[in-house]
């Protein structure tokens, strides 16, 4: 199996290692099918969590729906680590929610799920210190 991660899956990466605490080991999963893909995020207690990789719908699409497996390991995660369990943080409600991914005029990006407010695109998130 190609290993070369997809182009839909790399913004989402870029943004949880510029912005979480807790850094994945990232594995392919041996599948026998095609049609699926999976690859595994792997926490630092050993823990891990599949993503589920298609080919269909649009790379937007594909990517918000990545962003939002990612949350999910993510959020786990810290919470196994003893950090405030959010990710990624919404800059306008700090340490009350974690920003919700969506498309929005064809593009994968972050909202403020309380205002809608468009935060960054995916893959644009500011790195935070700590």
């Amino acid at each position: 199996m190609d290993e070369v991660l997809p182009a839909t899956l790399q913004p989402v990466l870029r943004d949880l290692y510029a912005t979480c605490r807790v850094r994945p080991t990232v594995r392919f999963a041996d599948v026998r099918s095609w049609e699926e893909r999976f690859l595994w995020l792997h926490a630092p207690d050993g823990s891990g969590q599949g993503i589920r990789l298609h080919g269909d719908g649009d790379a937007a699409s594909q990517t918000a729906d990545f962003a939002d497996q990612v949350q999910e390991w993510a959020v786990e995660a810290l919470w196994q680590e003893g950090l405030p369990a959010v990710w990624p943080h919404c800059p306008m409600h700090p340490d009350t929610h974690p920003l919700s991914a969506a498309v929005v005029q064809d593009k994968a990006v972050w909202l403020c799920p309380h205002t809608k407010k468009l935060i960054a695109a995916i893959g644009r998130l500011q790195e935070q210190e700590g």
